[in-house]
Formats: structure tokens, sequence, C-alpha cells
């Protein structure tokens, strides 16, 4: 997966967002590293629609070195859109800091991810209350290393 700026990279609509992935990239993660004084990772995927490279800050939540990303949207009805680029092209890119690796999303559901709720809770409060008013289940994705023994369609 291509992670320098390439012709291939479209960047996101959100000012917000384009410019966190542009800064938090430039410094591996020095700067642009926070949302509301929290800390953030930034995921690089393939578009579903575009097959084009995305890249999103997303909260980092991580246990025992396994990350989960939430598809929080903020509590918004819809999923965000990256949430369909993981269900369409699961393995990405995971940058926290300087370190950069290759994971598969797999969204989870019943007991794990409830589990993980009460994990991601206490990385970040708010999201308790995104659940309370969305319409929707919100998506939890285990972000799971991908090994060179791995076998994989992407």
């Amino acid at each position: 997966m291509t992670v320098s700026p390439s012709p291939d990279y479209l960047p996101s609509r959100s000012p917000r967002a384009r410019d966190q992935v542009a800064r938090f990239e430039a410094t591996d993660g020095a700067e642009a590293n926070t949302l509301d004084g929290r800390p953030v990772v930034v995921l690089t995927m393939t578009g579903a629609r575009t097959g084009r490279v995305r890249k999103t800050p997303v909260m980092r939540v991580v246990r025992d070195g396994t990350y989960v990303a939430v598809a929080s949207a903020g509590g918004q009805p819809d999923n965000p859109a990256w949430y369909h680029n993981l269900v369409a092209h699961p393995v990405i890119e995971l940058q926290d800091g300087a370190e950069r690796r290759t994971v598969r999303a797999r969204e989870i559901h019943g007991a794990e991810k409830r589990r993980w709720w009460s994990i991601a809770d206490s990385f970040w409060p708010p999201y308790a209350d995104y659940r309370a008013r969305s319409p929707r289940d919100i998506p939890l994705f285990l972000l799971e290393p991908v090994g060179s023994g791995s076998q994989g369609s992407d």
C-alpha cells in the first residue's frame, strides 16, 4: 500500500481530517496527533468506490498491542465513509506516531464487541453518548496484525 503522496491518494473532503493527516504524516506523528487532547492514529486504506488511497485519523484505542477502530461518526445516523472502505478492503496500514504496520480490519460483534466497548469508552468517554443518541449499532473493527505467513486477498 502506498503511504507517501501519490496520484492515487484522494484526500478527505473534510478540511480538518485532510489537514490533520497531512501534518501527522509530515512529522511522523509528532504533530497533529490528538483530537480534543486524546491521541489519534491514521488509517490508510483503499476506497470502496474509488479504489484510490484514502486516509483518516481515528481515536487511538489500543489494548495489549491490539487496536480497535470505532466507526462512531460522532453518533451520526450513518456510518463514516471509511467504514465501507474497511468492509470492502480490510487490509490497511495503521500509523501510530512514526510506527507503521499492516493490519486486517475485522468487524466484531456480541461479547467481543461489548468487551471492546468498555475499553474504547475508557479512551474516549463520549463514545457512550454517541451510542445513546445514534439510531444505528456503531461498528467496531479489531485491527489485527498481518504477518508474513498470513493469507489474504488484498
